[in-house]
């Protein structure tokens, strides 16, 4: 055990340049000796240098690192170019790298360790990364990478501008905050529709609906029933997708009402968690059953959610809810908002998630009060669900989820009663 800090930060230095250096080596093990610019050893010296360096530069001047720095830019630049120069290789990759392990080093000694050891782990990663890394880049299309700069810009320019308190009588309409709600539902979505473009939509029945669930599930049940439709033999595999998209579509709906309100992760996990496990069992009993037989992959044309004119109308659903909920609990009281998650959980459950959500964290309902309005929407939209199966595809698709669908409901209530509500 070392005692004395100086030497302890040093040693953290040298773990740090051998982790990248580890990786840089791995890249390079099928160059000769001699022939790489820098591997496991020269990249925990140039971590070891620079924690020197600061150590020097705290007994002398400041400008001492700034010196060192450059020298070693200037000398490990100089052997980089020659190796560019004679394997035509115009990566600047090791360069950056060996820069960063200079600065990860001099950082140990002045900084806080905990940052620097997590800054080496983070570009260790990136480095190792590579391939994964440029195949989906080479994936993504332009309306994808727009999709994200509308994120960013939503994010980062328009919130701060949007006014954070209520504007409304009721106090329930508070711009800024329906904003955020409405950039977090959609970033969930973007995640998922990009799982999809990393995974591809031809990876079988069970990928492809479970990563639908993400971006929409009705979408996806509705894509897989027309499927059923064309193509009977295969109703009960891609019934079998239908509950695990709707299996996802709850777990996505604790992620976000846990995410506004963390105070809601316990008693959602017990109806939720357990309406999620019915659904989950019965598709993958499914699954499993039908292994081996013949039948069609769904190709799930989802589009991007995550564009300006989409955010606009769930930001619009959210602020609508938000008032009929604060409306509906001052005059009617919990039955009115039971009456109000049912209708609304008809169309979409994010928007009164988000609602019961915020109001529970600012303790206008009670805690029970959100998760049962959450869990009647969750039910009445698997509901409809199950109704779109039967009728746009077949009946025994529709069959098959109507009763997962009914079990789950039934259990998921059940659990409310027992464990959240007695």
């Amino acid at each position: 055990m070392i005692d004395d800090p100086l030497l302890q930060r040093l040693a953290i230095a040298l773990a740090i340049g051998l982790l990248v250096g580890l990786e840089r080596g791995w890249q390079q093990r099928e160059e000769a000796e001699g022939e790489r610019t820098a591997g496991l050893r020269t990249y925990g010296l140039s971590s070891l240098l620079g924690a020197i360096s600061a150590v020097l530069a705290q007994h002398t001047h400041t400008t001492f690192l700034g010196f060192a720095f450059i020298a070693f830019a200037a000398g490990f630049s100089a052997f980089a170019w020659l190796e560019a120069k004679e394997e035509r290789n115009f990566s600047v990759t090791g360069v950056v790298a060996a820069l960063l392990t200079f600065a990860l080093g001099a950082y140990t000694v002045l900084g806080n360790v905990q940052i620097a050891i997590s800054a080496a782990v983070a570009v260790t990663l990136i480095l190792a990364l590579k391939r994964p890394l440029h195949t989906w880049l080479k994936t993504l299309t332009w309306l994808e990478i727009r999709a994200a700069l509308i994120l960013l810009a939503m994010s980062f320019l328009l919130l701060p501008l949007l006014p954070n308190k209520p504007v409304d009588p009721l106090g329930s309409i508070n711009p800024a905050r329906i904003w955020l709600f409405a950039i977090i539902i959609a970033g969930i979505s973007f995640v998922g529709y990009i799982a999809i473009r990393i995974m591809g939509s031809q990876a079988g029945v069970a990928m492809a609906a479970m990563a639908g669930g993400l971006t929409s599930s009705t979408a996806t049940t509705l894509t897989l029933a027309k499927l059923a439709k064309d193509n009977p033999p295969a109703s009960t595999l891609l019934a079998s997708g239908i509950l695990l998209s709707g299996a996802v579509m709850v777990a996505r709906v604790v992620v976000i009402a846990s995410a506004i309100n963390p105070a809601l992760i316990i008693p959602l996990i017990w109806p939720m968690g357990v309406a999620c496990a019915v659904l989950l069992i019965a598709g993958g009993a499914i699954l499993y059953l039908q292994r081996g037989r013949p039948s069609e992959h769904p190709d799930l044309d989802l589009k991007s959610p995550f564009d300006l004119g989409t955010a606009l109308k769930l930001a619009a659903l959210i602020a609508l809810i938000s008032f009929l909920a604060k409306l509906v609990t001052t005059y009617a009281g919990e039955t009115g908002l039971n009456l109000l998650a049912a209708l609304s959980g008809i169309a979409d459950v994010d928007a009164i998630t988000l609602s019961l959500s915020r109001m529970s964290g600012d303790q206008t309902i009670a805690i029970a009060s959100a998760v049962s309005g959450i869990g009647i929407a969750c039910g009445v939209n698997t509901i409809v669900k199950a109704g779109m199966t039967y009728t746009v595809g077949t009946r025994q698709a529709g069959r098959i989820v109507g009763l997962a669908s009914f079990a789950a409901i039934v259990a998921g209530a059940l659990a409310y009663f027992v464990f959240v509500r007695p």
